[in-house]
């Protein structure tokens, strides 16, 4: 079958594109930017990319279409498939479909830690030689690739609760039908799409309804949002991960770069596990990656020796270099609540004399809306500098940085804003970028300024 995949070049599609490729299939694709890695990833595949979404793709005449949330109505490609009464589907469902059809799917689902468990997930799966297929929305460290068919029956996927496509509004990860789902946990997000909380529970529960009754869920026990969620129904096993009637840990030993504490389920210590991970976060993740590895044939004790093993996921807390003694820290916290955890972790790793330099670019959807700025100055408490680059928002960054006085700086200007940052940074120092995009490349711009110093 020959596919044409529109909005290509996202992490999500691209894996469906590198999935349905080893599959057999002949894949096409576009996407309003096609630029380095993922461009490069996927020529290398064989995939042929057009830039943008001219009507004129017609005359590529796949056999079917597969549209990414990313494409909206008025869409010229999407007008002209529409009028011509072409064959369409959504990434989810062509996945669901064509893939996901019988196999065993773990799912992660949550706000926040969604492509670390799963990433820890896979990895576990991969130390026990069951190479199960895997669809995660960042790249991690021990696997070459983001995505993969696999070779059993196994499939690792992160589910993520935005919506399908134009016109299918259910979030992504009810076509899933996991027979293993990890509910992480459950926040406000998503701000463009979900009025409120409430909303996303209701999805929630329909990825609940999905799970079969010898199906398992496993569920962070500290989220009163997720309680309210299984208390609309619940229609197959559950176990429950830091409670003390499931899975629980103890013992916790923070190191410079890593973690180590015990596992328990219920009253029996199962082994201590090493984890090159700092922050509590972490400890959670992978508490719910053995709990469901578990579930799917995985004994503990070896799930618990392969995150010794464990590399973790780029842009998580990821060095991207030194320079003048000053050290550059990516991540992917875009969330109040991922920007809180994410320092809590680097402090944990730094102590308490060091300074943090905290870098932010509000990208996404809901950032932009502004739906969550009067969260932000408690969320980057613990940092001792903070800088925040406004251009394009559409709201008042400085007033919503104010209660952190003379540390905040905001900066509507991406040079000034570097400038800045490296006028502020002295040896010693951990400068941590946060944002969902490429910022730009920052990264790289910090190093080389700070080298030349």
């Amino acid at each position: 079958m020959h596919i044409h995949i529109l909005g290509i070049c996202g992490t999500f599609m691209g894996g469906i594109a590198a999935i349905a490729r080893q599959a057999g299939h002949r894949v096409t694709g576009c996407d309003a930017n096609v630029y380095p890695p993922m461009s490069d990833q996927l020529r290398s595949l064989g995939i042929d990319l057009v830039e943008g979404f001219d009507a004129s793709q017609l005359s590529i005449a796949p056999d079917l279409w597969v549209v990414g949330n990313v494409v909206s109505r008025g869409n010229p490609l999407i007008e002209a498939i529409l009028d011509a009464r072409q064959p369409y589907t959504s990434g989810p469902q062509w996945l669901a479909e064509q893939v996901l059809y019988g196999k065993w799917v773990l799912a992660v689902a949550g706000t926040h830690g969604k492509t670390t468990t799963a990433s820890m997930l896979a990895w576990i799966l991969e130390a026990g030689g069951r190479t199960p297929g895997f669809l995660i929305g960042g790249v991690p460290v021990d696997f070459p690739v983001s995505a993969r068919l696999g070779g059993g029956e196994l499939f690792v996927i992160e589910a993520d609760e935005y919506d399908t496509a134009f016109f299918d509004k259910r979030s992504k990860f009810v076509h899933y039908r996991p027979r293993t789902a990890i509910l992480n946990n459950l926040e406000f997000d998503h701000a463009d799409i979900f009025p409120d909380l409430a909303a996303i529970e209701t999805q929630f529960h329909h990825l609940v309804r999905t799970v079969p009754r010898n199906g398992r869920l496993v569920v962070n026990a500290s989220e009163p949002a997720l309680g309210r969620v299984l208390a609309r129904g619940l229609w197959s096993e559950r176990e429950d991960f830091l409670s003390r009637q499931g899975w629980w840990l103890d013992g916790i030993e923070e190191r410079a770069n890593a973690t180590a504490f015990d596992v328990h389920l219920g009253e029996q210590r199962l082994g201590r596990c090493e984890l090159a991970l700092p922050g509590a976060h972490s400890r959670a993740n992978a508490l719910a990656a053995i709990a469901a590895a578990r579930h799917a044939g995985v004994d503990p004790s070896r799930a618990i020796d392969a995150l010794a093993g464990f590399g973790g996921v780029r842009r998580r807390l990821e060095l991207r270099g030194r320079a003048g003694g000053v050290a550059v820290i990516d991540d992917f916290a875009h969330h109040p609540t991922a920007i809180a955890t994410t320092l809590a972790g680097l402090r944990e790793r730094l102590g308490a004399s060091a300074r943090i330099l905290a870098v932010l670019e509000p990208r996404s959807n809901t950032m932009k809306l502004g739906t969550m700025a009067a969260q932000l100055p408690a969320s980057l408490a613990a940092a001792d500098r903070v800088f925040c680059y406004s251009g394009g928002l559409g709201w008042d960054a400085a007033a919503a940085l104010a209660p952190l006085g003379e540390r905040a700086r905001v900066e509507p200007d991406f040079e000034r804003l570097v400038a800045a940052i490296v006028a502020e940074a002295r040896a010693g120092d951990t400068i941590l970028v946060m944002s969902n995009g490429g910022f730009g490349g920052i990264h790289q711009r910090l190093l080389e300024a700070l080298a030349g110093r």
